[in-house]
């Protein structure tokens, strides 16, 4: 058993590192050399895509010819914050979530498929 007037002695030489162990930094560096590099690849790009993404849809405006994820084209006819209604025949509307529009018509789209990951 550790009396307590030696546990400030113990604890000093506990938090020690020993001559043939290198420090706590050394031991970290790869650790953090990965999380460095795992930003980097992933969510940095992803974080660039959802701005883009972002922009995109608040950008967009009534008579805008789109597609929308689930491949229906139309034109937008109306605009709200939450949804937006699209015409796709003649006197044919529906309304769909903002987050469904995936890009203009004839260009490459802005939100990718889902399963296309």
């Amino acid at each position: 058993m550790i009396d307590l007037q030696t546990l400030p002695l113990v604890l000093a030489f506990a938090s020690q590192p020993q001559a043939g162990q290198p420090s706590i930094w050394v031991q970290l560096f790869p650790f953090a050399l990965m999380l460095g590099i795992f930003y980097l690849l992933v969510l940095l790009p992803m974080r660039r895509r959802q701005k883009k993404i972002q922009e995109f849809q608040q950008a967009l405006q009534v008579g805008d010819k789109v597609i929308t994820t689930s491949g229906i084209y139309g034109q937008i006819t109306k605009l709200t914050d939450a949804s937006v209604q699209i015409q796709i025949a003649d006197k044919v509307r529906i309304e769909v979530a903002r987050a469904a529009v995936g890009g203009y018509q004839g260009q490459e789209p802005v939100v990718k498929e889902a399963g296309g990951l």
